[in-house]
């Protein structure tokens, strides 16, 4: 599995895949848009030219936040987020950011795991934070030198 940064010509395909894996997913102007904005670190999952997963940071200053990762359904339990997630938080390092937040659906029992094996913490809940009304859990995670 390689992982690289986004190209712009891979924003279609991503955005076709934010539909498959959410329920309130980005639009590909709102993809677009964070591509070019220049506060994003982009990471995607491709082997043999197939993408597999994709994620992206929204950077400010010395904190950033996981905006969204996402793995294709039939590619999952691989160790692909991890994978995106440990380049993302390398590249962020690397910026100077030393703490990243994360929302996740208080139903999303996988991808809290994964959160938590990688080091986030629980902080606090949001209620009705999702267009359904479901609460998002706030995680943080401060990056070590």
């Amino acid at each position: 599995m390689e992982y690289r940064t986004w190209a712009y010509e891979d924003v279609l395909a991503i955005a076709a895949m934010e539909k498959e894996c959410f329920s309130d997913p980005w639009s590909y102007k709102m993809l677009a848009d964070t591509f070019f904005n220049g506060t994003s670190l982009t990471c995607l999952a491709e082997e043999e030219g197939h993408i597999h997963g994709y994620g992206f940071l929204i950077v400010a200053g010395d904190e950033a936040d996981l905006a969204n990762i996402a793995v294709q359904e039939k590619s999952r339990r691989r160790g692909i987020a991890q994978g995106i997630l440990e380049t993302l938080e390398r590249e962020a390092k690397l910026l100077g950011v030393r703490r990243l937040f994360l929302e996740v659906r208080v139903s999303n029992a996988p991808a809290m795991s994964l959160y938590l094996r990688r080091g986030f913490i629980g902080r606090y809940v949001r209620p009705r934070y999702y267009g359904d009304g479901e609460d998002a859990l706030v995680m943080v995670k401060e990056l070590q030198d």
